[in-house]
């Protein structure tokens, strides 16, 4: 027969590992929830360019903010070689979120969308979504989409 002094000594010491597992698990899901979001690559595929000329810019934008005439506000931006009548521009990752992307085909290679009367650019473009502006540039809200942070690829045709 054991001694009564020792039941409750167990039945505490079962309480306490109890109680330790349950607050190590309730850590491990505080200090998860607490985790940044995941950061992937989103790259651009551009397709249907006219030729092998030149670069191809791609600005990623995270608001409307200069979208997309102004790179100087784009969260990143990437200079492409061309290949095959196409480009891949891979932006460095980013975290989940609301983002649109901006490209063109530099063809004289003067880091600048070159363009003609009107405003009317000379030089190849398209922005996320297949965006399009009526009497000029897309807007930020036609070309957004939801990045999931997990590594995407879009596929954009560009128009001259």
């Amino acid at each position: 027969m054991k001694p009564t002094l020792t039941r409750p000594f167990h039945t505490s010491l079962r309480t306490v590992r109890r109680l330790l597992t349950a607050v190590l698990l309730l850590s491990a899901a505080v200090s998860h929830a607490d985790a940044p979001p995941a950061a992937a690559i989103l790259s651009a595929r551009l397709v249907d360019l006219r030729n092998n000329d030149g670069m191809v810019g791609c600005a990623l934008y995270a608001s409307a903010k200069g979208f997309p005439e102004d790179p100087s506000a784009a969260m990143q931006t990437k200079w492409c070689p061309i290949a095959d009548k196409e480009a891949r521009c891979s932006f460095d990752p980013i975290p989940a979120g609301t983002y649109a992307v901006a490209c063109f085909h530099d063809e004289n290679n003067n880091r600048k969308l070159d363009t003609g009367m009107f405003g009317i650019p000379t030089e190849g473009v398209v922005s996320s979504n297949d965006a399009k502006g009526v009497m000029g540039p897309p807007s930020f809200k036609d070309a957004r989409f939801s990045f999931k942070g997990a590594p995407t690829e879009l596929r954009l045709r560009v128009r001259y």
